[in-house]
């Protein structure tokens, strides 16, 4: 159990304080926001984050559009911004000109615009995830079976004499435990076909559900009373989250994409029976690993191993589990560690960062964490311990 949970915290700790980070910045604001008056947060600083957010969400969409590949997991994003963008722009548009009053702030409840438009606000953010983990999965008729209870609950809240507003509320969480019951498994997934997951969307997925989750609890905390200082908080934070989503968003790899450009070529040839996966091709790849060294290559992933065994990604996969005991993304980390031993052993004059790169990591958060699950202690003491052998 210790082992487990240290294992969980060395994969997870950098998310770990991503989160302690955001939840302490949201506390922080909403303590500060109370200095703010009432006049001054209904008058200005609400049409001013309105208007920030059509911004930002139209900027978005602008630079995904044009800078980023038309693949479906950026289009689904884009339909993210654009929705939260009209929905301020149409609040903003009423808070001017119209005399119908969508939110209001301050009073003991809340209108079923909020919670209809809260409802589907988060459904939208959890499109993201969704199509990450589980490509493909998303399809019309999945929407419209998420979104009918919502309509039911909407339908009920009018015709039971009391509010429903907390089930409602907590509605889309129920979405993204779902979702997020999945992350277990993709993340082997990409273990058995990729040696590095930096710039995956493994850790960058549970920090967008940590930024949502804050998002939801505001949300949550705001329906049961409408104070101006939770208003605040919540506008603010999530300008920040789509910025922050859109950037994350332009540049990750998906490891989806980066495996369909040659999954119909592996696909269609002979596959081989697992029983052949013997000696004589470990000897083959093990000379080849030694010759070549592919694995200092940062991208080296999975299907690079066809330049030496005539296997589909299945039973490569297969193939280095049997013989290996272990997901590709080990075995290949394994082979790195060995290497930064050899060069720290060997040139002692080098920095960690040096050593690093040398090794095939992609940055040196990356061989820190690595090196210490590997060997339980960090570069630095593993390298102190052998002077003292010496």
């Amino acid at each position: 159990m210790k082992k487990w949970i240290h294992e969980i915290w060395l994969d997870y700790r950098s998310e770990v304080v991503f989160g302690v980070v955001m939840v302490a910045i949201v506390a922080l604001s909403s303590y500060l926001a109370q200095f703010i008056p009432d006049d001054v947060y209904d008058h200005m600083l609400t049409p001013v984050f309105n208007i920030s957010t059509f911004v930002v969400a139209l900027v978005g969409v602008w630079f995904i559009i044009r800078h980023s590949e038309n693949v479906r997991i950026r289009r689904i994003w884009v339909c993210a911004l654009l929705m939260w963008g009209l929905s301020d722009l149409s609040y903003l548009i009423c808070y001017l000109i119209a005399p119908m009053q969508l939110m209001n702030i301050g009073a003991e409840h809340i209108t079923v615009y909020e919670l209809l438009l809260g409802n589907l606000l988060g459904w939208v953010m959890v499109l993201y995830p969704t199509e990450t983990l589980r490509p493909g999965w998303l399809t019309w008729k999945v929407v419209l079976w998420q979104l009918l209870p919502m309509a039911v609950l909407v339908a009920l809240d009018y015709a039971v004499p009391f509010s429903l507003w907390p089930v409602l509320a907590l509605y889309p969480y129920a979405l993204l435990v779902l979702v997020l019951s999945h992350i277990r498994e993709y993340r082997r997934w990409c273990e058995d076909n990729f040696s590095t997951l930096d710039n995956m969307d493994v850790q960058w997925v549970i920090r967008y559900c940590i930024m949502l989750v804050i998002i939801g609890i505001n949300y949550v905390y705001l329906c049961a009373g409408h104070a101006h200082t939770r208003g605040f908080t919540q506008q603010w934070f999530v300008i920040l989250m789509l910025v922050y989503s859109t950037e994350q968003i332009m540049y990750r790899k998906d490891p989806w994409q980066r495996l369909r450009a040659t999954a119909q070529e592996q696909e269609s040839e002979d596959t081989v029976d697992p029983q052949q996966a013997n000696a004589a091709y470990k000897v083959a790849i093990e000379a080849w690993l030694e010759q070549e060294k592919p694995y200092l290559n940062p991208d080296f992933q999975l299907t690079d191993l066809r330049h030496v065994l005539p296997l589909n990604r299945t039973y490569l996969s297969r193939f280095v589990n049997t013989e290996y005991g272990c997901s590709f993304f080990r075995w290949v980390n394994h082979l790195r560690i060995e290497e930064a031993k050899r060069l720290m052993c060997e040139h002692p004059e080098l920095k960690i960062q040096d050593i690093a790169v040398r090794s095939g990591f992609a940055s040196r958060p990356v061989f820190y964490q690595a090196f210490t699950r590997e060997t339980g202690v960090t570069p630095s003491e593993w390298f102190a311990a052998q002077n003292k052998q010496k």
